[in-house]
């Protein structure tokens, strides 16, 4: 889906209504309007970088806007997922992205609210399916807003540290700033996963051969 706002329509945004923008943006964005959320908040980290944003009420925004968007599509799911569910998954668009998300759920549970963030075309579903799917709310609200604190840190932290080089860089070499994400996310997980299964390893080799 080709997105609707460019990079000077966000840049003015943020600077003439500050965080209050940021705030309304990733709400709508996080609903599945087409926002960059991802290019929105580099761009609010580069801002804060050059003094054009508040770096805390930024981040609360951020932050409050993510999970307020994400909480009003669960509820959404809660209240009415089934009949929208029957109502649009004979679209194809809708349909596709569903199955998606199913599929990362039925492979990561719950976990899939927070690194689900990460991924567009998941984010947008996961909240509205955990609904749906009559998740309890403490669960999903202890996965989807950690994630949440992830992501806007995340990217925030990008632009703050890196945006302006990080924008040249994609745009010369034209790569999905997305796929590198992933890459880092998976690399990441990799490692935690390794950290945490090497040294069980190592306490099974040592009883079972001492």
């Amino acid at each position: 889906m080709d997105y609707l706002i460019n990079n000077d329509i966000l840049i003015n945004w943020l600077t003439q209504y500050g965080a209050i923008s940021l705030f309304v943006l990733l709400v709508f964005g996080i609903i599945a309007l087409p926002i960059p959320e991802e290019t929105l908040m580099i761009l609010s980290g580069v801002l804060i970088k050059k003094g054009g944003l508040l770096l805390f009420p930024t981040l609360t925004a951020a932050y409050l806007g993510s999970i307020t968007g994400i909480s009003l599509s669960y509820f959404l799911g809660c209240v009415a997922g089934k009949y929208l569910l029957a109502k649009f998954e004979k679209r194809d668009f809708v349909k596709k992205h569903l199955q998606r998300v199913h599929k990362w759920f039925d492979r990561f549970g719950k976990w899939t609210l927070l690194i689900g963030y990460f991924i567009p075309g998941v984010r947008h579903f996961t909240g509205f399916s955990a609904g749906a799917m009559d998740m309890k709310f403490k669960k999903f609200a202890l996965f989807a807003y950690t994630g949440a604190i992830f992501w806007v840190s995340t990217f925030i932290s990008i632009g703050y540290f890196f945006g302006n080089y990080c924008f040249s860089f994609l745009e010369e070499l034209d790569i999905d700033f997305t796929l590198i994400i992933v890459i880092l996310i998976s690399l990441f997980v990799a490692y935690f996963i390794l950290s945490r299964l090497i040294p069980l390893f190592i306490k099974l080799w040592k009883i079972i051969f001492r």
